[in-house]
């Protein structure tokens, strides 16, 4: 099983950037997708989940309004559309997969990772 996050990159305060995670090896279509995040010096994040048909999406407050997750079960693909960035978003973006619906917030639920890509939110 391979995660594949990028899209990640430098961009001033305010702009946006749109993250792809693409899968292979698994049922992508039978997965929860998350996005978490991991800053220097703190623990990994959840950021955002979309269920495995995109029924259902959650958001951590941090986000909420600002990114928006999504998926293409036909590409095998998860997305995240990353808007008014700030400088408190600057960390290492990482995707992971669920084959269970829980509270989706805990690394633990999740059974696949990829290997993080960077975003750097300039002041």
């Amino acid at each position: 099983v391979q995660l594949q996050a990028s899209g990640g990159g430098l961009v001033q305060a305010g702009g946006s950037l749109k993250l792809s995670c693409t899968t292979s090896g698994l049922i992508f279509s039978h997965y929860a997708m998350g996005w978490f995040r991991q800053a220097p010096g703190k623990e990994r994040e959840f950021e955002a989940v979309v269920s495995s048909a995109s029924f259902r999406t959650y958001y951590d407050d941090s986000v909420k309004g600002r990114f928006t997750i999504s998926r293409d079960n036909a590409k095998n693909t998860v997305y995240l559309q990353m808007n008014s960035l700030k400088p408190e978003d600057t960390a290492v973006y990482y995707c992971a997969a669920s084959s269970r619906w829980a509270t989706m917030r805990k690394t633990l639920e999740y059974q696949y990772w990829g290997q993080g890509t960077l975003v750097t939110a300039s002041s």
